[in-house]
């Protein structure tokens, strides 16, 4: 299991991090000041680091130079939004540069993309019956293919890289087609059902009252 290194000081957003990436499948391990985080760094491997700049003790720009040491990818988490702020974030090496206020499903898309580039996350998904295979794209349920049309195996994708969480249908809409949400939610709903029906995960895949559609997945 891929380990996360959080370093936040605002509890709550540390917590809320943690409980998504833990749900999404990574070991997650909070630190509330730059000196704990430091000290965690010593003790133990970490595959990324999420990393507020205004930290107690040691900022996030020095535990920047010290995750580059350990050759550790970081991704900053900050409410420091202004150009300048991103440019020297991400000229000291960190990979990516969030700004807070964030979506978790962003964070999510973000943190996979960083783990793949470090070759960290392999090329197949399982997930319930089914393994999607990165490379070939291809599905496979019980060992048997299944037959999916480009958007309902990117759908398929989304669900699975996003387990146990509730999407938004505009969010849904604007990572799988790559296209603003006008409010027309047939094309959704359409696409949902087929996926659904095909890989017999009625159960599974469940709508979300006035928000949009969860896939299920035993912890």
């Amino acid at each position: 299991m891929l380990k996360i290194l959080i370093a936040e000081d605002e509890e709550p957003i540390a917590n809320l991090i943690r409980l998504n990436l833990t749900k999404a499948g990574y070991s997650c391990t909070c630190t509330y000041d730059g000196e704990t985080a430091a000290d965690r760094m010593e003790e133990e491997h970490f595959d990324l680091l999420l990393l507020d700049i205004m930290l107690p003790k040691i900022s996030g720009y020095e535990l920047m130079e010290y995750a580059r040491t350990l050759e550790l990818p970081v991704i900053f988490i900050t409410a420091m939004g202004s150009t300048d702020h991103k440019v020297t974030g991400l000229k000291m090496g960190a990979e990516d540069y969030i700004t807070k206020p964030f979506e978790i499903v962003e964070l999510l898309a973000r943190v996979e993309t960083v783990l793949r580039r470090f070759n960290k996350i392999g090329k197949v998904i399982r997930i319930l019956d089914v393994e999607i295979d990165l490379t070939s794209r291809t599905v496979l349920q019980n060992g048997k293919q299944v037959l999916l049309t480009l958007k309902e195996y990117e759908l398929l994708l989304f669900f699975s890289r996003n387990p146990n969480i509730a999407l938004y249908r505009e969010v849904i809409y604007e990572q799988v087609w790559e296209k603003e949400y006008t409010g027309d939610s047939r094309t959704i709903d359409l696409h949902v059902q087929r996926l659904k029906k095909k890989l017999s995960w009625e159960s599974h895949i469940c709508a979300v009252y006035k928000i949009g559609y969860r896939l299920e997945v035993p912890s």
